[in-house]
């Protein structure tokens, strides 16, 4: 897992360590020292500790005049033992949507396994955006059918079509364009 960077090629757009709004601003990245890790594995210390032992984030892209943030994961999103969702949502979510953000993809390519415990903070969350909403891209589908059978898919948008959704190639409005697409066809009346 050591070798898996955060996406690093919007960085001229846009990083989290130069962002006043960012819970990461004024953060420093060493290349040479590894000392972050979930479980016994060393992850690339670009990734950003919020507070998890297993989940760890990187802001990758924020843009506060059209309320959106793409936020990419790694690691195990544990409610069960660790209570993530509360640590992510207190720390991460509720300063960006104080900042303008309603609208939040998440990336979890990178997310190998989801444990859930409770719906509450994400009935929170999804209430919290009012007219925004919350997308989650490229999650395995394993993950996927987990948080569909807690169903979390009330308050996220989830499985297909947003399950390959080649990004990377991608400007972030182009992505930002694509899902609220998807969401558009989904409540369009058939």
């Amino acid at each position: 897992m050591h070798n898996i960077e955060p996406f690093y090629l919007w960085q001229p757009l846009y990083q989290s360590a130069l962002d006043k709004h960012s819970p990461f601003y004024g953060r420093t990245y060493s290349e040479i020292y590894f000392n972050q890790k979930i479980y016994d594995h060393i992850i690339h210390p670009q990734w950003d500790f919020f507070g998890s032992e297993t989940l760890f984030i990187k802001i990758i892209y924020a843009d506060y005049e059209d309320g959106y943030a793409i936020i990419e994961m790694i690691g195990e999103w544990n409610d069960c033992i660790y209570n993530d969702i509360m640590t992510f949502k207190r720390e991460i979510i509720d300063l960006a949507i104080e900042d303008g953000i309603n609208k939040f993809i998440l990336i979890g390519e990178n997310v190998l396994n989801f444990h859930a415990s409770d719906d509450a903070y994400y009935e929170e969350w999804y209430e919290d955006v009012e007219d925004g909403w919350i997308a989650l891209i490229n999650f395995h589908e394993h993950v996927v059918s987990e948080m569909i059978k807690e169903r979390l898919h009330y308050y996220l948008h989830v499985g297909d079509p947003f399950n390959e959704l080649d990004w990377r190639r991608m400007k972030p409005n182009d992505v930002l364009l694509w899902v609220e697409e998807q969401l558009d066809r989904k409540y369009l009346p058939h």
